[in-house]
């Protein structure tokens, strides 16, 4: 990401201080089964073989357009992306089922496959939730203040909404049923509909850079980057709950460890990273990068739960950092500017998309190696985004080219060059797998 409009990097001084203060305030189960989200508890079907029984759950049916795919590899001639190596499908191979889930940490979160955290994010495990929302790609404009809305069957921009002063990011609530544009500078949300595609009405919140959600559904936890805040606050009425001061600059994005019990947060502008407790929403710790002037970005954790990665734009690649001992363990170079994480389908593969080259390394989580990088033809700028429901289609915005990428998982060839409007950030594909989300522009378990 880029915080020119905040004002770029304080000074080291002004950091120190922060910190210093911010620490001295901030340190003052269930059983298993298949759940799904539904408007704030969960509902539960006994065993554990996957996505059996949906169809009982209420979906809020009814309204919008039915349909559970949210991207199609058909109907494009883009150039091919120059590819080193075999590509990376994330269809590729047999995806198996949830195995046997666990409990998690905290009550109301919904067990968990500790050999794939990402079991629930396959191809056709959409939940009826959101079975009849719209197919739609959404594009937030942090310098057109507007949202543009693609329908991903065709790549045709349908609509642009005027939304608040600098919307970073658009992000699945915890129950699926709401998108939330995150308008930044505008110190509001901006509520979608995804069933019929349309705006409601902002909701005031300070300084919301980005949101995520904690996994039982009782916490929006607001990355207030500016603010030096973490802000914890009703998922459907964002009225406050807790405000967490944190010792660093530019928190942005999060991932949760497997049974909830904690969060990592990355902060761009001080090179750091924090260790929450979920629970009791208390800074548990702080850990500087050891490269001089990281700027840690998107956060994910392996299928397996054991490495959390963090891109860096400065570092050029992903730290791998071991989440119960809280310590970087390595670095593994994938491109300049590395920045945006996503999990393939088939949980063997993460997209890394790196900004200041153009290009897109598959990273392999079996071998904990790159595989292959994909060129963008004449260049980009690759950012935030997702993949499709169906898993055949990598959406990413150009963050410095007033354009979104659609491309395709099976070879890596670009489907669709999307104009939108200036400076689009984190797009949100809708809907996807899973049963929950964490937030961000679409963190589905």
């Amino acid at each position: 990401m880029t915080r020119s409009t905040h004002g770029g990097r304080p000074s080291q001084p002004a950091i120190r201080m922060r910190r210093a203060a911010a620490t001295l305030i901030a340190t003052g189960v269930i059983g298993a089964g298949v759940w799904f989200a539904t408007d704030r508890g969960v509902w539960s079907e006994g065993g554990s073989t996957g996505m059996s029984g949906m169809a009982g759950m209420d979906s809020g049916a009814g309204r919008g357009r039915s349909g559970s795919g949210s991207g199609s590899s058909a109907g494009s001639s883009g150039s091919a992306l120059a590819a080193a190596g075999a590509p990376g499908s994330a269809s590729a191979g047999s995806p198996r089922s949830a195995g046997a889930l666990v409990p998690a940490a905290l009550p109301g979160m919904p067990g968990y496959d500790p050999a794939d955290l990402y079991a629930f994010d396959r191809p056709g495990m959409v939940s009826p939730v959101i079975a009849a929302a719209l197919p739609r790609v959404y594009v937030p404009n942090t310098e057109s203040d507007t949202v543009t809305v693609i329908d991903p069957s065709d790549y045709r921009v349908v609509e642009t909404m005027k939304v608040g002063h600098e919307p970073q990011h658009v992000v699945p609530s915890w129950d699926l049923k709401t998108l939330w544009v995150n308008n930044d500078l505008g110190n509001s949300l901006t509520p979608i509909d995804p069933f019929t595609g349309k705006p409601g009405a902002p909701i005031p919140v300070h300084d919301p850079y980005n949101l995520y959600f904690t996994p039982d559904g009782a916490s929006a936890v607001v990355m207030a980057s500016k603010d030096m805040q973490l802000v914890f606050r009703d998922p459907h009425t964002m009225a406050i709950q807790k405000i967490l001061p944190v010792p660093c600059e530019g928190v942005n994005h999060a991932d949760f460890s497997p049974n909830g019990a904690y969060f990592i947060v990355s902060c761009e502008f001080s090179g750091q990273l924090l260790k929450v407790d979920t629970k009791t929403r208390t800074l548990l710790g702080v850990l500087d990068l050891p490269q001089r002037g990281a700027m840690p970005q998107d956060v994910k954790i392996s299928p397996d739960g054991k490495v959390f990665y963090i891109a860096d734009m400065v570092a050029n690649g992903l730290w791998t950092v071991d989440g119960d001992a809280f310590k970087v363990t390595g670095l593994i170079p994938t491109g300049r500017g590395a920045h945006g994480l996503y999990v393939s389908r088939d949980s063997t593969t993460m997209y890394v998309s790196n900004r200041g080259e153009g290009t897109i390394t598959l990273f392999d989580f079996a071998t904990a190696k790159p595989r292959t990088k994909w060129q963008i033809p004449n260049g980009g700028s690759p950012d935030m985004g997702g993949v499709s429901a169906d898993g055949k289609v990598l959406w990413l915005s150009g963050r410095y080219n007033a354009e979104v990428y659609a491309i395709s998982t099976t070879d890596g060839h670009l489907l669709a060059r999307i104009p939108v409007g200036r400076g689009p950030h984190g797009l949100a594909v809708y809907p996807q797998p899973g049963r929950y989300s964490l937030g961000h522009t679409g963190v589905f378990r």
